[in-house]
């Protein structure tokens, strides 16, 4: 067993920086980490290699995706299959998002080179 500390959690971006991504558990089939973007932010991430799902842990914001959009708050669950380009936009509130990459978070990047 091993307690995630910290995961979900929101967490200021440093000074000068559009978001905070921390990978907190790191395990051949999965991985878990904490991404925040600040209220008024900017998500700057690109298609991931690996499938992916979100929980809102805290804060107010849209997803965009090219099959849709939708408003998310504390308690969604965003599942993104991997390679699909998404965008969090119109964040209103201090955004965290517990995230779940299956398998782990690159650990297919060498693959599709």
């Amino acid at each position: 067993m091993h307690i995630v500390k910290g995961a979900g959690e929101w967490t200021p971006p440093a000074a000068g920086t559009a978001n905070d991504w921390v990978e907190q558990l790191k395990v051949p089939d999965l991985s878990v980490g904490t991404y925040c973007i600040a209220v008024g932010g900017t998500d700057d991430q690109s298609p991931h290699t690996e499938d992916e799902i979100y929980v809102v842990t805290a804060g107010r914001a849209r997803i965009v995706t090219p099959s849709g959009a939708a408003d998310v708050g504390p308690g969604a669950v965003i599942f993104v299959p991997a390679g699909e380009e998404h965008r969090f936009v119109d964040i209103t509130e201090d955004l965290a998002l517990l995230v779940v990459f299956g398998p782990a978070y690159g650990s297919r990047a060498a693959s599709r080179a």
